[in-house]
Parts: C-alpha cells; structure tokens; sequence
C-alpha cells in the first residue's frame, strides 16, 4: 500500500485527508444522474420559492388578505423543502448549486424580475400555477431516473414534492376558475 492510502473498510482504497468513497449501493453514474436532475430540480424550486415570495411582497387588490396568506403559507413550506432536497444531493456524494448563477443556469422556470408596478393578482397566481406545474416536470423526471437507479429515498423525496407541488398548483388553479 502506498505512504498516505489506507483502506476504507470496504476493499477499496482512498487516499489520506480525503473524503471516503460513497457505497450506498447506488453506483456513481447513477449516483452523478440522480445528483444532477436533483440539482435542475432544487433550482427550480428555489426559483419558484423566490417568485412566491415576491408576490407575497406585493400583492394589492381584493384577493390580498386571502393571497397574502396563501403565498406565506406556500413559500415556507417551500423552504424547509429546499434543505431536505440539498442534503439528499449530499448524500448522494456531491455539491448542492447554491448561488443565484447556479440556479439561473439549472432552472427551467423564468426568473420574475423585480417589479417596478405591481402585476395583476390574477397574473400573480397564473404564473405560481405555472411554475408549480414545472417543478411537477422536473420532479417526475427526477424520479424516474432514481427509480431506475434503485434510489428509493430520492423517489420518496420526488414523490413528497409532487403530491405538494400538485397541491399547490391545483388550489391556485381554481382561484382562476
């Protein structure tokens, strides 16, 4: 064995000082594909997070008290799942995006810019129904790939997200209707 290897208790080798080879019984490709769809997915729901929050910010009109609420009821919950999501990503044995370049690049959803007027209720909840409709997307996608690889914890964790996200969308749906 060479000067600064050891072994990790489970046949292989790492060298000194660096982080032990993750064996969770994911293999790595499919580990890095699961950590990668999970990346795309914690961006688009940082995205969707940071427009709920917005809205929560500024919504004026007749709906107010009942959106004010909805939005902060919403964009906490969205937050305690962002953590949930980012640890999974670790787990798996790699870096969770964590700058707002990083989200850009990964998300699917448009960014909302800062609003100089105040947008329409209506709009508001038009857009969180369509942004919750995209990270049911990216969530769906994200599962079926854990699920071939054997990812039963990131199929759980999809499977949370989608049946919230759905939720979501569907309930702001129907203040539309």
């Amino acid at each position: 064995m060479q000067k600064g290897t050891e072994t990790n208790g489970n046949g292989g080798v790492q060298v000194a000082g660096s982080m032990p080879a993750v064996n969770i019984g994911i293999e790595e490709d499919d580990r890095k594909a699961v950590a990668e769809g999970l990346s795309r997915f914690l961006s688009d729901a940082f995205t969707l997070y940071l427009k709920t929050h917005n809205f929560h910010w500024n919504v004026t009109g007749q709906m107010f008290n009942t959106l004010h609420v909805m939005f902060e009821t919403q964009y906490t919950e969205q937050w305690g799942a962002l953590d949930d999501i980012a640890e999974r990503i670790r787990a798996l044995g790699f870096n969770a995006p964590g700058s707002y370049a990083e989200f850009i690049r990964l998300s699917s959803l448009p960014e909302e810019p800062g609003l100089t007027e105040t947008i329409d209720w209506r709009e508001m909840v038009r857009q969180l129904v369509t942004g919750n409709e995209g990270v049911c997307r990216t969530a769906r996608s994200v599962l079926n790939r854990a699920d071939e690889a054997g990812d039963d914890p990131t199929v759980d964790l999809m499977t949370q997200r989608l049946q919230t996200h759905e939720k979501y969308a569907w309930m702001l749906r129907s203040l539309l209707q």
